[in-house]
């Protein structure tokens, strides 16, 4: 068990339980933004910018920006579902994939679930939420700590995860710990209620 220091004191964090399971689902991962991140091709003959230029004034890759949007967007997601194998670490979990929960007092505020693959030596951060009333804070940094730490006991080379190209508030969170970004993919959401949405993903280093 952590407590945080800073300006989360309050806040311990602790690997998950299986009676956690019920206020992890019920956590509150909505979000408001008034930018977005824009995907699109750059065309032919452009180069340079923020895209991928190859060949003879050919422009290959995309164009990544964020732009202002109005009215502003908000999004809610539909409560998850998570398998207990993730919870604690007993002999019964699954090795490489632990969630760590962020508890003020009695109150479950955040959790991050993560799971570790060997053969690339990556830890992907499944899930990331911190509850509305409580971001700001520092949590979501602490969440992201305990699972560097679990990283490094697997061995793990960097951290890796994917986010919308809508959640602009979680892109500059991630950017603000050191995560840079490393891929998209532009169909990713096609056939889902987040249909025209753009998978980014991001990347650090484990330190």
């Amino acid at each position: 068990m952590t407590t945080a220091h800073g300006s989360a004191d309050s806040i311990v964090y602790r690997p998950a339980r299986p009676e956690d399971a019920g206020a992890i689902e019920a956590l509150d991962s909505s979000f408001t933004t008034t930018t977005v991140f824009e995907v699109s091709e750059p065309g032919p003959g452009a180069g340079g910018g923020d895209g991928i230029a190859d060949g003879a004034g050919a422009g290959f890759g995309f164009l990544l920006r964020e732009v202002p949007v109005d009215p502003p967007v908000h999004k809610a997601f539909p409560p998850e579902e998570h398998d207990e194998q993730v919870f604690g670490g007993g002999k019964d979990s699954d090795a490489d994939a632990r969630t760590f929960v962020a508890l003020d007092g009695e109150l479950l505020c955040g959790y991050a679930a993560v799971g570790y693959a060997p053969w690339n030596r990556r830890l992907t951060i499944e899930d990331i939420e911190v509850a509305p009333g409580h971001r700001g804070r520092g949590i979501g940094r602490g969440l992201m700590e305990c699972a560097e730490r679990f990283a490094r006991e697997r061995g793990a080379r960097h951290l890796w995860l994917e986010v919308s190209s809508v959640n602009a508030p979680a892109v500059q969170a991630y950017r603000r710990m050191g995560f840079t970004f490393c891929g998209l993919d532009t169909v990713l959401y096609e056939g889902t209620p987040a249909a025209g949405e753009r998978a980014l993903y991001m990347s650090r280093p484990c330190r």
